[in-house]
C-alpha cells in the first residue's frame, strides 16, 4: 500500500505543539502533504524518524507555505508552477514517483470581500489546471490539499446561506467543475456519496463539535489511477488545526 495524508495545519509551529509529530509517527503514512505552514523564518524542529522534509516558503513570512514529508523517497521534488505571478506564495509542490506525480497545493482564498476572486478563478485556477494537465502527459497525477472551495451543496452544512460567500461562489464551484471535466476525480466521493462530511470548521460557536463545517480539502486523481485507489477518507477526530487531515491509500 501507499498511504498519503494531506493536512492544512494552520501553522506548522502550532501543529507541532499540538501533537503533529505523534500523529505522523502513529499513522505512518508514506507521504504527508502540508498546507498553510505559515512560512516560518526558522524551520521548526520536526524530528520524525524515517521522514525527509521539503519546504516551499512564501516570500511573506508567516503566510501561506507548503511542505512535503516523505518516508518513501520520491524521484524528485519541485516547487511552484513556473509562472512568476503565482510563485510568490509557496503554494505548490510536486513529488515525482515511479507511477504518478503527487502535487501538494494550497489554493488562494478569494477573501471575505471577494477581492481575490477574479485572480483566483480567471488566473490561478486556469494556470494550475494547465500545469496539472502538462504533468499528466508524462504520467497520472494525484493532487491534494486545501482547494478553498466546497464543490457541491452537500460539501457544506449551510449551502443556501453561503452562495455569495468566498469558498462557495458560482465562479469558484465552476472552477472545480472544470477540474472534473478535464478528467480528474474527487476520490472521496468514490467511496462516500452522502452529506455531513467536512474538513474545516469555524472556530466560532463550537462549529466543530456541532459538525457545522465545509469540505474544502481534497484528494483528486487522474481517472487512470482510480483502479489503484483503495480508500479515500476524512480523519475528523484528529485535532491540532481548524482543518482535519485527509487520507488516500493506493493499492500495491
Amino acid at each position: 500500500m501507499f498511504k498519503i495524508i494531506s493536512w492544512n495545519v494552520n501553522g506548522i509551529k502550532s501543529a507541532v505543539s499540538k501533537g503533529f509529530c505523534d500523529f505522523v509517527e502513529q499513522a505512518q503514512p508514506d507521504v504527508v502533504c502540508l498546507q498553510e505552514t505559515k512560512s516560518p523564518k526558522v524551520k521548526p524542529d520536526i524530528n520524525i524518524p524515517g521522514y525527509d522534509i521539503d519546504w516551499n516558503y512564501a516570500q511573506k513570512l508567516g503566510y501561506s507555505g507548503t511542505a512535503i514529508l516523505s518516508r518513501r523517497k520520491p524521484l524528485a521534488v519541485s516547487s511552484d508552477i513556473g509562472i512568476e505571478k503565482h510563485d510568490q506564495e509557496g503554494r505548490v509542490m510536486t513529488a515525482e514517483y515511479n507511477n504518478f506525480y503527487l502535487v501538494n497545493v494550497y489554493v488562494p482564498n478569494s477573501k471575505r470581500k471577494l477581492e481575490r476572486l477574479d485572480y483566483r478563478v480567471k488566473e490561478w485556477d486556469v494556470d494550475f489546471l494547465k500545469y496539472l494537465k502538462k504533468l499528466e502527459k508524462s504520467k497520472p497525477v494525484i493532487f491534494c490539499g486545501d482547494l478553498n472551495v466546497a464543490h457541491t451543496e452537500i460539501d457544506l452544512a449551510n449551502p443556501k446561506g453561503n452562495v455569495k460567500n468566498h469558498g462557495f461562489t458560482p465562479e469558484e464551484r465552476a472552477g472545480f467543475d472544470e477540474i472534473i471535466r478535464k478528467g480528474f476525480v474527487d476520490t472521496f466521493r468514490l467511496f462516500t456519496p452522502d452529506p455531513d462530511h467536512y474538513t474545516w470548521w469555524s472556530p466560532m460557536n463550537n462549529c466543530r463539535g456541532r459538525n457545522i463545517g465545509w469540505r474544502i480539502d481534497y484528494f483528486c486523481a487522474s481517472k487512470a489511477l482510480v483502479p489503484q485507489i483503495k480508500s479515500s477518507r476524512i480523519l475528523p477526530d484528529v485535532m491540532g488545526s481548524d482543518h482535519c487531515p485527509i487520507e488516500l491509500v493506493l493499492k500495491g
